[in-house]
């Protein structure tokens, strides 16, 4: 005998027969309820688990505020946000000015013309002739 044909007798592995088109079983008529009490029993275990951790950090909080206390510190955030703001302001007396946006005399056309103007001295005349066509 083949392994199909003892899968299909009933020896072999129990899902060779539901793949052939055994016998299937029968649903558990309390199988959704069970379901629903199991889902119901992770969702508190997991509501039990974030209120756990919730007041652990508490506690750490607490313990973390009494050392900013003691010591005269600031939080993380407020440091962060007082020099993020100190950077933004320039140093009076600094050595180095803000750029401006655009440099003087950038886009004047007296000046593109005054170049050109000095660039066609120096070329050969009957280029001269041919550029200012």
């Amino acid at each position: 005998m083949n392994f199909v044909m003892k899968a299909a007798l009933g020896g072999g592995p129990p899902d060779v027969g539901k793949m052939l088109g055994g016998e299937e079983k029968e649903e558990d008529p309390d199988a959704a309820k069970k379901e629903e009490e199991r889902q119901e029993a992770l969702r508190q275990q997991e509501e039990e688990r974030k209120a756990k951790y919730a007041k652990m950090e508490a506690e750490r909080e607490s313990m973390r505020q009494g050392i900013r206390d003691k010591y005269g510190l600031k939080k993380r955030e407020e440091a962060e946000a007082e020099a993020a703001a100190a950077a933004e302001q320039p140093a009076e007396g600094s050595l180095t000015r803000p750029k401006k946006a655009v440099p003087a005399g950038c886009g004047d056309e007296e000046e593109e013309e005054s170049i050109m103007d000095t660039v066609m001295k120096y070329l050969p005349g009957p280029l001269q002739d041919m550029l200012k066509k």
